[in-house]
């Protein structure tokens, strides 16, 4: 009796040690919205154009990798991305920001 007293007491003792093995699904974090994306990729191009007129370089948006390789991800999000990369870097260089 005194045994199986040491067993359940030692029992209640290691219960809250005792953890789920389970693997835990990976956080999913929600794409941002659209027009997060297009600010992104504006203020990137807007930045872009300051750099190249402060070095004294040419209009060429092709050469920024940002504008190659879009932080976002594939598809519609990248091209929102691109266009508004663009329209900032092109707005810049017009002295228009």
């Amino acid at each position: 009796m005194k045994k199986l007293f040491a067993i359940a007491g030692l029992s209640l003792f290691l219960l809250p040690f005792s953890g789920c093995a389970h693997p835990q699904p990976p956080p999913y974090y929600a794409p941002p919205p659209p027009g997060a994306i297009a600010r992104q990729g504006f203020d990137t191009g807007v930045a872009a154009a300051r750099r190249d007129i402060s070095l004294g370089l040419g209009p060429n948006v092709n050469r920024h990798p940002r504008f190659r390789n879009p932080p976002v991800p594939p598809g519609q999000p990248a091209q929102i991305y691109r266009n508004n990369f663009r329209r900032g870097y092109r707005l810049t260089y017009r002295g228009g920001r």
